[in-house]
């Protein structure tokens, strides 16, 4: 497994809820910072406060090894109650080249929903790449540990992406207090 082939993982889960339901919770920039052990908070940016192509919002992280960082997101796909999509870029050119389209991004995120039966299959994925990164730096000073280094991340943020998963599964079948 390399960075240059643009590993990432993916999971999902079925839902007891329409997808109208669920499409709420995953177009809610806000919903996986309730739920991600990694992403703390967002913001819309640049006058923005809804989804929409383009539009763009800043990620806060936190992450016990790599410590804390901010992130710019542009909505790539949004297709309503099916697909929404954002690539993660380097605005500020923090890892070389400023990636300001989806083309150059440092991560491509989404969730796709689709009717299962009564409910929803939502399905949550990550593409790393093709931009520069803090990972793809680290295996420029490790080269000889890039599988390992890209397995760590991956295992990282597939369990990331589980608990958010299970936390949108929680609110939308109001297992939790205070749902919708």
């Amino acid at each position: 497994m390399r960075y240059t082939d643009g590993p990432g993982t993916r999971c999902e889960t079925h839902i007891d809820a329409a997808p109208q339901t669920v499409w709420k919770l995953v177009a809610d920039i806000g919903t996986p910072a309730r739920t991600s052990p990694e992403l703390q908070r967002v913001e819309w940016l640049d006058g923005a406060d809804a989804p929409a192509l383009g539009a763009r919002f800043a990620g806060h992280n936190r992450n016990p090894v790599i410590g804390e960082w901010r992130t710019v997101s542009e909505i790539a796909e949004l297709d309503t109650e099916r697909v929404f999509c954002w690539a993660v870029l380097d605005t500020e050119g923090r890892f070389g080249e400023p990636a300001r389209t989806a083309d150059d991004a440092l991560a491509t995120w989404r969730f796709d929903l689709e009717p299962a039966g009564d409910g929803t299959l939502l399905r949550h994925s990550v593409r790393l790449g093709p931009g520069p990164s803090g990972l793809s730096r680290a295996i420029e000073r490790m080269p000889e540990k890039e599988e390992e280094l890209l397995a760590g991340r991956l295992a990282q943020l597939h369990a990331g992406m589980e608990a958010t998963l299970e936390g949108i599964k929680e609110l939308a079948e109001g297992t939790v207090t205070g749902v919708l």
